[in-house]
């Protein structure tokens, strides 16, 4: 196994379980800390659609991928309305999982035949406050002259969005 197989963050969140749970499971809640505009409520077994707010940046992504010592290479908008994942579990309020391609923005991945990672997000109260944990796993399946990139954005990526989770619930 390569060191690109497995990303977890973990951070302190200064508010009670059940609000993190909600801010996680609930479509609109996660839109807004994430970005983007699910039209699905999340369940097991459910492929949830949605679109980005916006567009992405081609020149800006290209000097992060610079900046954290990858190629740049190009990217592609992704599709309105296209899937944004797939739920795996929902266990309140501790687990909740899906399946996503990993950074799927790459121009060099097929999303029609591109193997999925497995996102988890794990919650744990901690005298009134939570513990939250992201994991992304399953790398191994991305191909290989992709894995890399994909793991390296998708870890900055999910960098981002824990901080965007503290904001969201410790400041809502």
């Amino acid at each position: 196994m390569s060191s690109f197989d497995r990303i977890e963050k973990a951070i302190l969140l200064r508010a009670p379980i059940e609000r993190v749970w909600r801010a996680i499971t609930d479509v609109s809640e996660f839109g807004q800390w994430f970005g983007v505009k699910l039209n699905e409520p999340f369940a097991p077994g459910r492929a949830i659609t949605g679109s980005f707010k916006g567009e992405f940046n081609a020149e800006d992504i290209a000097k992060y991928q610079a900046s954290i010592g990858i190629e740049p290479a190009p990217i592609r908008q992704p599709e309105p309305n296209a899937v944004f994942c797939t739920v795996e579990e929902m266990d309140a309020p501790r687990l909740f999982s899906f399946r996503w391609i990993p950074y799927g923005l790459d121009a060099e991945c097929d999303p029609a035949r591109e193997p999925t990672t497995l996102v988890e997000f794990r919650l744990e109260a901690v005298a009134g406050d939570t513990r939250l944990t992201v994991t992304e796993s399953g790398f191994e399946g991305v191909p290989a002259h992709r894995r890399k990139r994909a793991f390296l954005m998708n870890d900055g990526g999910w960098s981002a969005q824990i901080e965007n989770i503290k904001r969201h619930v410790e400041h809502a």
